[in-house]
């Protein structure tokens, strides 16, 4: 009975001191007001809100969302690197500014070579250095056309005179004027009117891409030497197509800024000149022809970051070439030359200069030609591509629509163009012309 008595009593302090340790620990240094909701507000938390099963579901919330946060963060420049190429990965831009103005500029360029090699149009000899007086003259003229145009519109806008005071006046600081020269575009035009100025096309004198036609002074060695002054001239495609290319690719990268295209395009040039096939290219398309044996001779040469030309020269110019997927000009650009791409031209990552070379056709004798883009050649091989064309070309478009579609069957995840170039009535008219002679 004692005992009893003595763990009810000892009971009973226990629990006299929690209730008091209790109201010192949550509110004891409070007013008796405050004090009974945040006992409340305890209660709630305890019971409710401290469990373990809620503790741990908002341990793995709580991980969870700090996980995607930091991937947020670490991801949020490839996303801002990589938002208009995922969004805009159509050249179609690109492609048709290309074929509207690239291509009718070469075909007038060389019709009017033909004429004059013809001797149907006399073009007069003009000098470089008058050439390009004539252009600075015009240049001076837009500039002067400009400038009274502003002054115009400061005194239809203002009539005070602090536009023309600040014109006045120069900077004399040594040290604002190097960190001024330092910077890579101007603050303003009064302060650096000329820094990063667009470069300006100079014209080409029409008569510099005409050069001696060598071979046709060795076949005729045995005439007089008195007709060498009159020897006949052949165009220089090799700079002509230069000269044309890398034209059309400044103004594509000026019209592409404007409208933020961050797409490119390659190009795939061939030109049949009597028995002279030229092909250039730029980029990752590629010309096959099939010859009189069925062999398949390439008629260019990819453009691939990891071929080591292209891999030294864009090391060189402070470039990488890195592995993702395929092998890609910093990470984003699987070709090494395109036209366009202007966000790694800026640094000369990707340039647009052409490869060019001459068949002699009377050498090779070919069947057909094969042009076609990297969607193709992603699934078909040269001898493949001879192969299967050289049985359809008594199809519809030579065989053209059969091998894209076949190429798209065979899993290609690329533009597949695609246009054959059949040699058969070449060589019927050829035959004609002979017979005739």
């Amino acid at each position: 009975m004692d005992d009893e008595l003595e763990d009810k009593i000892i009971y009973q302090t226990y629990l006299s001191h929690m209730k008091l340790m209790s109201k010192i620990a949550v509110g004891g240094l409070l007013p008796a007001g405050i004090n009974g909701p945040l006992v409340y507000f305890w209660k709630l938390m305890r019971y409710y809100a401290l469990r373990p099963e809620i503790v741990l579901c908002g341990a793995i919330i709580f991980i969870v969302i700090y996980y995607l946060q930091t991937v947020d963060t670490w991801s949020r420049s490839l996303i801002n690197k990589f938002y208009y190429t995922v969004s805009k990965t159509n050249s179609k831009f690109a492609a048709d500014y290309a074929r509207d103005k690239l291509i009718p500029n070469i075909n007038s360029k060389v019709i009017e070579l033909k004429n004059i090699i013809a001797g149907k149009v006399t073009v007069p000899v003009v000098k470089p250095d008058e050439l390009q007086e004539n252009y600075k003259k015009s240049g001076e003229k837009k500039e002067d056309q400009w400038s009274m145009r502003r002054k115009s519109f400061k005194k239809t806008v203002s009539a005070s005179h602090t536009d023309d005071c600040m014109e006045n006046k120069t900077i004399t600081d040594p040290e604002l004027l190097g960190k001024l020269e330092s910077l890579p575009r101007a603050i303003t035009r009064e302060v650096k009117p000329g820094l990063r100025s667009p470069k300006k096309i100079l014209p080409v004198d029409i008569t510099s891409y005409l050069e001696l036609d060598t071979s046709n002074n060795n076949n005729s060695s045995n005439v007089n030497n008195t007709n060498s002054s009159d020897s006949k001239k052949k165009i220089n495609y090799q700079k002509l197509l230069t000269d044309e290319v890398l034209a059309a690719d400044h103004l594509l990268i000026d019209a592409a800024k404007k409208r933020l295209d961050v797409a490119g395009s390659t190009a795939l040039i061939v030109i049949l000149d009597d028995n002279k096939l030229i092909v250039a290219n730029v980029g990752d398309s590629r010309g096959v022809m099939c010859d009189s044996k069925g062999n398949a001779i390439p008629l260019s040469f990819d453009h691939k970051p990891q071929q080591q030309r292209e891999r030294q020269r864009i090391n060189k110019a402070g470039g990488l070439v890195t592995f993702n997927g395929v092998w890609r000009v910093a990470g984003i650009l699987a070709t090494s030359r395109a036209l366009g791409d202007y966000p790694l031209k800026d640094k000369m990552y990707v340039i647009a200069d052409p490869d060019i070379l001459t068949f002699d056709l009377d050498d090779h004798d070919p069947m057909f030609l094969i042009l076609a883009s990297d969607g193709l050649w992603d699934t078909f091989s040269n001898e493949e591509a001879v192969a299967f064309i050289k049985q359809r070309l008594d199809e519809p478009f030579y065989g053209a629509k059969s091998i894209t579609l076949q190429s798209y069957y065979r899993g290609s995840l690329d533009n597949i163009t695609v246009i054959i170039i059949n040699f058969k009535d070449r060589k019927s008219s050829i035959f004609e012309q002979k017979k005739s002679i």
